[in-house]
């Protein structure tokens, strides 16, 4: 279980602190081995890090590093404290192109083809994985979700306020105090708060920073039409791990049934995994507060031409822009059990 929430850190740091009593001798090692290759590839990744990020920055462009290693040194302040294995960047949307460049110097390729079809098919979802044969998988991000639902923080607002860490010899741009909060409650909220490990990272920000401007967090969430991914966080943190929802939020959380009930179907979902799978495509929809927009988002997901829709019925470059007319009907069929 510990694997599958990404917090083997958290509880071998548990266990040790208990002494271990009434472990297992085996399991003990295995952990203690995980341990050893975890501490190996976080310095393996914080190497590989400031590399790209200095090559980034000498051909003058601006460039953050959030979640993974970023993360672990800016607020667990320990590269090993917490469970990652990719390296997740965000440069302006006109900046990709050029630092898929940099990257392709480093050796990384994309597996989801060239860019022209990655521009057709994947570009909605603002990010690519860029893989290499001996480094941690690069995602490249040029927003922090796909274009069909809102955010609690735009990527225009982190780079007057991006804060600098210290990853092994080089410090590196990173997302800190306020637009932290944003951007943690909006990923676990994007992903169905599906890892413990995501709940952990919130609590620890909340119970570190209790002295931050939390309403002001929430209206800036609210004026994205996110800001039940602010209390929802919270109240996760709080039903989980017993850190209380921030004071200047607490009426607000108690009063949002929408709350509540998410909070009580997302734990439940965390006990039993099974009901994850049902959620876990149109999860990202609980980023709307209204009805409106999870509406308006549902109808721009049908119509984002995917590379499932090129894979049931490949067309010609010339002709891509088909897949727009073509993909409700396809989603139509499938719907009704008609082909893929």
């Amino acid at each position: 279980m510990a694997s599958d929430h990404s917090v083997r850190p958290q509880l071998v740091r548990s266990l040790s602190a208990l002494g271990w009593d009434r472990v297992p001798p085996a399991l003990r090692n295995d952990l203690e081995n995980f341990m050893r290759v975890h501490g190996a590839f976080c310095l393996a990744a914080a190497e590989q890090l400031g590399r790209v990020t200095a090559a980034l920055a000498a051909r003058g462009l601006p460039v953050a590093v959030f979640k993974g290693a970023a993360l672990a040194a800016a607020l667990h302040r320990d590269l090993t404290a917490r469970e990652y294995n990719d390296i997740d960047l965000i440069v302006r949307p006109s900046d990709v192109d050029t630092a898929e460049d940099v990257l392709e110097g480093f050796g990384y390729r994309s597996t989801q083809g060239d860019r022209r079809f990655r521009k057709a098919f994947l570009a909605h979802q603002r990010q690519y994985a860029l893989v290499h044969a001996d480094q941690a998988t690069v995602d490249l991000h040029w927003a922090f979700t796909a274009r069909h639902v809102p955010f609690p923080l735009s990527v225009d607002e982190i780079w007057s306020s991006v804060e600098q860490v210290a990853i092994g010899p080089r410090r590196v741009a990173t997302i800190g105090g306020a637009a932290l909060a944003l951007l943690l409650a909006g990923h676990g909220t994007k992903e169905g708060w599906r890892s413990l490990g995501w709940v952990c990272d919130f609590a620890l920000l909340v119970d570190r920073q209790r002295d931050l401007d939390w309403l002001g967090v929430h209206r800036r969430a609210r004026a994205q039409d996110c800001g039940d991914s602010v209390l929802l966080a919270c109240v996760m943190a709080e039903r989980l791990l017993g850190v209380a929802v921030p004071e200047a939020l607490g009426p607000l959380a108690k009063a949002s049934s929408r709350v509540d009930a998410l909070a009580s179907v997302l734990i439940a979902d965390l006990r039993e995994p099974q009901g994850q799978d049902r959620r876990q495509n149109l999860a990202d929809l609980d980023l709307c507060d209204s009805r409106w927009r999870r509406a308006v988002a549902s109808v721009a997901i049908g119509l984002a031409p995917t590379v499932s829709d090129h894979n049931a019925m490949p067309l010609p470059p010339v002709l891509w822009p088909l897949y727009r007319v073509t993909r409700p009907f396809r989603l139509g069929l499938k719907a009704l059990g008609i082909g893929r």
